[in-house]
Formats: structure tokens, sequence, C-alpha cells
């Protein structure tokens, strides 16, 4: 098993019922080839993380990343993981603020990592550390050097 972890542009801001919609197809087509994850936006900002077999995400990413509802797709990180940190969630969502989106990134880029803001609400740091917990585990501290 494996996930895969990517970060990309909006090409135009996505409305609600935008996001409804591509909520709805993900996790339709993730429940019918057992695949879990999270996906953040944040002001056309958007980062997800997914996690399956290698043979169902690998052209699931390259489909991701020639679709035309964004731009920018970056890769951070493809990688084997002993489990799923969200088997429960055929695709989990959550709206970030730009704050914590800044945290979210510096997690996955970690030559670009911040201290997560004080102002940050208890549910984006909450997420954000989950994310942080998914990506390096439980034995690293964010401040820690780490190669994802």
């Amino acid at each position: 098993m494996i996930h895969i972890i990517y970060m990309s542009r909006a090409v135009r801001p996505l409305s609600d019922a935008d996001l409804q919609a591509l909520l709805e197809q993900c996790r339709r087509d993730n429940a019918a080839h057992n695949v879990t994850g999270v996906l953040f936006y944040s002001h056309g900002n958007i980062a997800q993380l997914i996690e399956g077999e290698p043979e169902v995400l690998e052209p699931l990413f390259e489909k991701i990343a020639r679709d035309g509802r964004h731009s920018h797709v970056v890769k951070l990180a493809d990688k084997p993981i002993a489990a799923r940190s969200f088997a429960d969630w055929s695709m989990a969502f959550h709206p970030i603020e730009t704050e914590g989106f800044r945290a979210l990134q510096g997690f996955f880029m970690p030559e670009e990592a911040s201290v997560v803001p004080d102002n940050m609400s208890i549910a984006d740091a909450l997420l954000v550390d989950l994310v942080r917990l998914a990506v390096f585990g439980a034995n690293k501290a964010p401040s820690e050097p780490v190669s994802v």
C-alpha cells in the first residue's frame, strides 16, 4: 500500500456546490477502488492525501494531474505505508483557513515549515496535526528534518 500527497491550484475559485460535486465524485470513485484519504481546500489552494494500492493510485494520480479543474499539480510524496491513516474515509474534506493551509503546506514540504499559528481554529489545528501524523508518523515532531 502507498500514499500519494499532492498540492495544486484551482483554475477558478470553487463554490460550495463545486466542492460538493467534487466530493461526491471522489467518494463514489474511491469507494469503488478502495481508495481513502483527505482533501483540503483554501481559497483556490488544494492539498490531497490519497492512500491505496499502487496499481490503483498511480493511474488515479495521472488522471488527477490531467484534470482541467486545477493546475500547478505538484506531487509531494509517493511512498509505501504500513497501514491507512484514513481507513474510514473514502474522502474526508475540510475547508481550511489560509493560516492552516500554510501550516499544512509546511508539513508537506518541510523546507517551508512554519510554526502553527496560535490563532488557528481548533478544528484546523487538529486536522493539520492528523495529517502531520499520517505523513511523518507518531515519532517525528514537525520541527525534525524528514524526507517525504
